[in-house]
């Protein structure tokens, strides 16, 4: 009764009102008030068939991961390495009168990263240098928990590029891209065994491209993304959304040692160059131009009456160099190679040692104002 009062509230005070000048009304001559009509009962509730299911199907990483997890691989190594000891430690006189213990001339130690599989027939996996130099044995793990004792074949500490190999069947490696065609705002995928955790994929953007002097390795033209990188994510893959590599993911700028957004991957057309020469020799061949730089800062591009402050100045040049014989001058200014921009000194050092001895580039330079194309043969350091 209550609900009902409830559901009809308002007719229940309009049929209260109406009775009370009824009856105040009625009277002789008058007929009687009629009595109000109760209100039908409330209709059943109509019960409707749930939606029918959609067949759109949300966009997923799924299958490509599917396909290329397998090909990044776990990279575990152990190596000794020695303590400095105070030589009183070592003084049984003083052992013996002060019950000093015989301390560790050295010590083990275990480290953990991430590597990716770029031939499956030959068994050779690309990884940074940190992560196996100094490694006295190297063990790789497979998605499939197999384990396996790999060589190193060859490491560049200037590029923080390492090949090793593995004997193993049912390999699976990750298609090379080409990091040339990359784009700032193109989405990435980063595949690697942060903190020991095991096989772990994140995504992101592509934030920055070139990006050098940074002061982490020797020659860098990273690629700069907000993918979550972490310690042991070393050597681990950076793919497109395609599954081809496009980069192997080495570095972060983290306060605490954690990711935060920022984090840096080395280019997979530098790459493939290290590893063929490491592959084929054993050591990478680095080129040289003769010159000194420094960068083009917006006091010296106002000096020479140049717009932009993007560029290297030639400070110096060796005599019977490359650049000597090719006519470069002292205050040059460097602004391309080979048709890519030049950002400063730093950028023009990585772009010159990377590229093989013997080679020719087209060095675009801008001289007393005026813009110039020059060939230079570029000679072994």
């Amino acid at each position: 009764m209550m609900a009902w009062i409830s559901q009809y509230s308002e007719l229940r005070v309009f049929a209260l009102g109406a009775g009370l000048m009824l009856s105040a009304c009625s009277g002789p001559g008058h007929p009687p008030a009629p009595s109000p009509a109760l209100p039908a009962a409330a209709a059943p509730p109509v019960r409707l068939a749930p939606p029918a299911r959609s067949e759109y199907k949300l966009p997923s990483l799924a299958p490509m991961l599917e396909r290329i997890v397998p090909g990044v691989v776990n990279i575990s190594t152990t190596s000794r390495v020695r303590l400095e000891v105070n030589p009183l430690f070592n003084d049984p006189f003083f052992r013996r009168f002060f019950g000093a213990p015989q301390m560790p001339r050295e010590q083990q130690r275990q480290s953990l990263g991430s590597g990716v599989v770029i031939d499956a027939a030959k068994g050779y996996i690309l990884t940074n240098h940190h992560v196996v130099a100094n490694a006295d044995q190297v063990t790789v793990t497979l998605l499939d928990e197999r384990q396996f004792a790999a060589k190193v074949v060859g490491s560049d500490a200037d590029t923080d590029v390492a090949v090793i190999k593995i004997t193993a069947d049912r390999l699976v490696a990750v298609p090379l891209g080409d990091s040339e065609a990359l784009r700032v705002g193109d989405f990435v995928v980063a595949i690697g065994n942060p903190f020991g955790l095991g096989q772990t994929v994140t995504s992101g953007i592509v934030s920055a491209l070139g990006r050098s002097g940074l002061g982490i390795e020797g020659y860098e033209n990273f690629i700069q993304t907000d993918a979550s990188i972490n310690p042991g994510n070393s050597g681990g893959a950076l793919v497109d959304l395609d599954g081809r590599l496009i980069g192997i993911n080495t570095a972060i700028v983290g306060p605490s040692g954690g990711n935060v957004g920022i984090s840096f991957a080395i280019p997979s057309n530098m790459a493939r160059d290290i590893m063929e020469q490491l592959v084929g020799s054993g050591k990478v061949r680095r080129g040289q131009l003769g010159v000194s730089v420094q960068d083009l800062n917006p006091e010296l591009a106002r000096s020479f009456g140049l717009k932009r402050s993007a560029g290297a100045v030639i400070a110096q040049i060796v005599p019977g160099s490359p650049a000597a014989t090719a006519g470069l001058q002292v205050g040059d200014v460097v602004v391309a190679v080979n048709g890519k921009s030049v950002a400063n000194a730093s950028s023009l050092r990585s772009a010159i040692g990377l590229t093989p001895p013997g080679q020719e580039i087209e060095l675009e330079i801008v001289r007393n104002g005026a813009s110039r194309t020059l060939s230079v043969a570029i000679g072994a350091r």
